[in-house]
């Protein structure tokens, strides 16, 4: 059943720092998504026949757009989303990168020879899937839009991008850059909510929607694309976990858990959302971490808007209403805007949501455990598999870490971090699919496996 969308709505939106009302925005009726889909169709079949080259070539000038208004959206990105301005800027400037690799890589993506017979030759050969939806959050706007859509374009598909409704100034002027050095039709831009997005992953018209948000919202487009046909590329909700192990020193361990868990203030896609500390290090981890909030204070910016502060406060209140200690933070800041202080909670046990759900906020809950088997195992026993990170002087107990836990990204001795063109699969609530390196141009297109042989003479 395809979404029906009403017309004249708005986008409304206020500046998560001040409070400050923005200005509204247009919500795509049925006409324009209808449109959007027809015109990237329409221009499909010339962009999947234009020399890889070219695209490559068309994807790298708009990376250099990108990089002169990179300010501009920098900006847009602060107002909407309330990320600090150096954030928002290196969001900008790894989308460059992201755009700029793929520019590189889209003509080196290649089929392969399989060993036949001798008297013909069999060949895989790639090509693009046809029309892809994109549909990207609010919270790395430029960076995640990058991805998806330079790996979309340089691999001859055409585009439909959603961005988030709670960013859409910043979504539509990314997209726009790259629109005005691509053919007419290749990539179309739509604001709109929830309705507009499952209008599109509805649609028999679209063969790929490609989503990073949600578990709840991804779960609903595989849905959908089982209906239709349409391939699901789903990066969705983390719980990822931090195991501090033994023997670490507890004053790195607790920089690196404030890292994962405060940097824009805790909504980044692979967050630290859970911390297993090893008793042996835990006194004096905890006291480290509580001096990390601290410094932290001062650095985050507000939370995207007062519905997601009310969802972190909510799940901190819980906890400590079950039992866990607070350590820092933990109360919601009077003046303007939706700030939310370093949160450390100690003494946590897994029923709360704390553990078991998404906080996706500036919150280090802690629980501590007698070993890590414990530690190893309670990590594992989550229904999300995005991402892990093991702090430990022990190579075994780090390979014991990549083996053990069910999870796509595996990090050991840093929260963050990774070499150029890695990719991930996450796995169980946390999607399906390759996202980044030359495994999405893999996602993106078909194989077809041909079998040449000569006529009889």
């Amino acid at each position: 059943m395809t979404a029906v969308l009403e017309p004249t709505r708005t986008l409304t939106l206020s500046d998560p720092r001040t409070g400050e009302a923005l200005e509204p925005v247009p919500v795509a009726g049925e006409e324009e998504v209808r449109a959007a889909l027809a015109a990237a169709r329409a221009a499909a079949p010339a962009w999947a026949r234009t020399a890889p080259a070219e695209r490559a070539a068309a994807v790298r000038a708009a990376a250099d757009a990108v990089r002169a208004a990179a300010g501009e959206l920098a900006e847009l990105n602060t107002r909407e989303t309330g990320k600090t301005p150096d954030d928002a800027r290196g969001g900008v400037e790894a989308g460059i990168g992201t755009l700029e690799q793929y520019a590189q890589l889209g003509p080196l993506h290649r089929g392969r020879s399989l060993q036949g017979g001798w008297g013909a030759t069999d060949l895989m050969v790639h090509a693009p899937r046809g029309v892809v939806a994109v549909l990207t959050p609010w919270n790395d706007p430029v960076a995640v839009a990058a991805g998806l859509l330079g790996a979309a374009l340089v691999t001859g598909n055409t585009v439909v991008h959603k961005p988030s409704e709670r960013c859409p100034r910043t979504g539509r002027r990314f997209a726009e850059l790259l629109a005005a050095h691509l053919p007419e039709g290749v990539l179309q831009v739509l604001d709109g909510d929830g309705a507009v997005g499952e209008a599109l992953a509805g649609s028999a018209e679209v063969d790929v929607v490609a989503h990073v948000g949600s578990t709840a919202t991804g779960r609903s487009i595989a849905t959908a694309c089982a209906r239709t046909g349409a391939k699901a590329l789903l990066e969705n909700g983390g719980n990822d976990p931090l195991i501090v192990d033994a023997g670490v020193d507890p004053a790195w361990a607790a920089e690196q858990a404030a890292l994962g868990s405060f940097a824009n203030a805790g909504q980044i896609c692979v967050s630290v959302e859970r911390i297993y500390v090893l008793t042996e290090v835990a006194e004096p981890f905890l006291e480290a971490l509580v001096a990390e909030a601290g410094k932290w204070a001062e650095r985050i910016g507000p939370l995207v808007d007062e519905r997601q502060r009310e969802h972190v406060h909510a799940h901190v209140q819980g906890a400590v209403a079950d039992g866990a200690r607070l350590l820092a933070g933990g109360e919601l800041p009077t003046g303007p805007g939706s700030f939310y202080p370093p949160t450390v909670l100690g003494g946590c046990t897994p029923g709360m949501a704390v553990l078991s759900e998404e906080t996706f906020g500036p919150v280090a809950p802690v629980r501590e455990v007698p070993d890590l088997d414990t530690a190893l195992r309670e990590a594992a026993e989550d229904r999300y598999g995005l991402a892990a990170t093991v702090l430990t002087p022990d190579m075994e107990h780090a390979q014991r870490a990549w083996r053990e836990l069910p999870v796509g990204t595996v990090k050991v001795n840093a929260v963050f971090g990774g070499a150029p063109g890695g990719a991930a699969e996450p796995r169980g609530a946390s999607g399906q699919g390759f996202g980044y390196g030359p495994e999405l141009l893999d996602e993106m297109t078909t194989t077809t496996v041909v079998h040449l042989a000569p006529p009889p003479r």
